[in-house]
């Protein structure tokens, strides 16, 4: 293994799946002060560009989402030089006019997680993350231009709903949550904006709908873990060429948007 430090500036959180487009990848040793990562973090060549590749849930899919180890994660791609981070995510749609495959470019997010670690600031040191715009704006518009030229539906604009899990929701709960604004909902953007907003990074959820909600078209079958699954594997080529032309598009430098969002130093720079 190689070990942090290495320089590389656009992350991609995902799944296991992304390995198999890059080229001569390099497993990651890193100790971070919040126990290990998920797992590795891979860097190697993806559409011309130097990327380190973190899978959120583990390579075994062994993380549940409340069990995910957040601040490891976002820590170690950061310790690699990571200013750049690009989240893909499944999601259940709250809106009837979101269809599954659709991607949703999401620009805010409710959180109706609980108790999860979502800051590196629990004292002495105190910050106050800026969190008004959890997305990067620019990060956004080069998402849904690289989803037009793959000729790709997708969104511009919309908010997450961040439930706890690992449960889906009930009826009720989904068709309230749409009721007040949701567009879609997720079990993983919290705590990854907020954590990454403290490490200045610029981030981009895109989220992948695999499904209608259970509340929203009405008595349909509600979902099940297995068919979201089976329905992001069929969709993975979709999901791997939008985030390829998006790596591809990304500017060589982080846009002056974000980076200033970051609270007091908290680790040395990589060298």
């Amino acid at each position: 293994m190689t070990t942090a430090g290495t320089g590389v500036q656009i992350g991609i959180l995902g799944g296991s799946g992304f390995y198999s487009l890059a080229e001569d990848l390099r497993p990651v040793e890193i100790d971070t002060p919040y126990g290990a990562p998920s797992a590795p973090p891979r860097v190697g060549s993806f559409a011309g560009r130097e990327v380190a590749f973190l899978a959120r849930h583990g390579e075994n899919h062994e993380f549940p989402a409340h069990r995910v180890p957040y601040r490891a994660n976002l820590w170690a791609l950061r310790s690699l030089g990571v200013r750049t981070l690009l989240a893909p995510f499944s999601c259940g749609s709250l809106q009837r006019h979101i269809a599954p495959g659709d991607f949703v470019v999401c620009d805010q997010i409710v959180d109706r997680t609980q108790g999860r670690q979502q800051t590196y600031y629990d004292g002495p040191q105190v910050h106050h993350v800026s969190f008004a715009d959890p997305y990067c704006p620019a990060l956004r518009r080069t998402a849904v231009a690289a989803a037009t030229a793959e000729g790709i539906s997708a969104h511009h604009g919309g908010t997450v709903v961040v439930i706890e899990g690992p449960r889906f929701s009930t009826r009720a709960e989904s068709a309230w949550f749409g009721a007040f604004g949701g567009d879609v909902v997720n079990m993983t953007q919290v705590p990854e904006a907020p954590l990454a907003a403290e490490l200045g990074m610029c981030f981009a959820g895109i989220a992948l709908v695999t499904d209608y909600d259970a509340g929203v078209v009405g008595d349909a079958e509600p979902v099940t873990h297995e068919q979201v699954l089976a329905v992001f594997d069929q969709n993975v080529t979709r999901v791997r060429n939008l985030i390829g032309r998006l790596v591809a598009d990304l500017p060589a430098t982080q846009p002056a948007c974000c980076g200033d969002r970051a609270g007091p130093s908290l680790f040395h720079e990589p060298s």
